[in-house]
């Protein structure tokens, strides 16, 4: 999978990096403040206490 990746981004390998550098952060960025928010309110947590 990656390799394929590696082989569909366009210029040499320093943009390529680039891209997939802004391309992971936009991901890590979609989860925190949208799918992670979406799916804690389908799960319950449990109280768990530590003594």
């Amino acid at each position: 999978m990656y390799a394929a990746l590696w082989r569909i981004l366009p210029g040499p390998v320093w943009l390529r990096i680039l891209f997939l550098i802004v391309l992971a952060l936009a991901v890590l960025y979609g989860l925190v403040f949208y799918a992670f928010p979406w799916v804690s309110q389908f799960v319950n947590p449990q109280e768990v206490t530590v003594g």
